[in-house]
């Protein structure tokens, strides 16, 4: 027979402490994600009425310091025509429909 033991199993922490970061830094990260959403979304919303007649449920990716968009059916084609142009620069994908949402909850 198997007999139980009653030593509870050791509890583990995270495996590099030293990378945590401080709640600051994790406010200061968010700051600036919301800041760089808002600049892509203020081009999308301004190019939305055109696109949407032609392209809806296409996908656009927004680079908001040039104001350049590259638009697809495919979000994978419309992300990589962006990356081509501008290599090390972080774009923001969209889907041109009323809300803009690409994915699904």
């Amino acid at each position: 027979m198997t007999q139980l033991t009653s030593k509870q199993p050791r509890r583990r922490g995270r495996i590099f402490p030293e990378l945590t970061l401080s709640p600051e830094e994790l406010a200061k990260r968010e700051a600036e994600r919301a800041a760089f959403h808002q600049r892509c979304w203020a081009i999308f919303q301004r190019l939305l009425p055109e696109l949407m007649q032609d392209y809806y449920n296409w996908y656009i990716a927004v680079e908001p310091d040039s104001g350049d968009y590259f638009v697809d059916q495919n979000m994978e084609v419309a992300s990589k025509k962006a990356r081509e142009k501008y290599r090390h620069v972080i774009h923001f994908l969209f889907r041109i429909n009323e809300t803009g949402v690409t994915g699904r909850i």
